[in-house]
């Protein structure tokens, strides 16, 4: 997958995972957008690295999409706990 796939893959990724982790954020849609890229990033890093599976070519391989919408959640929840406001 080429460098603009996998930005696509991350904006659809942190969409899902807006979606799968609703509330206010921080850094509104823009934030959750470059989390969303950050996270598949990530995501796919960690799958190649330590959970041995490789980055295939194939945008429709569901592993990559699940590493990629995982380290988005992961983003999310991490930047929620270091920057989310108190609820008063």
């Amino acid at each position: 997958m080429t460098i603009i796939s996998w930005i696509i893959l991350g904006l659809l990724a942190g969409a899902i995972a807006k979606f799968l982790l609703p509330g206010r954020d921080p850094g509104g849609f823009i934030g959750t957008t470059v989390i969303g890229v950050a996270g598949a990033f990530i995501g796919g890093w960690i799958s190649a690295r330590w959970l041995d599976h490789p980055i295939t070519k194939d945008f429709y391989d569901g592993a990559t999409w699940a590493a990629a919408i995982g380290g988005s959640l992961v983003l999310l929840i991490a930047y929620r706990l270091l920057f989310g406001h108190s609820r008063n």
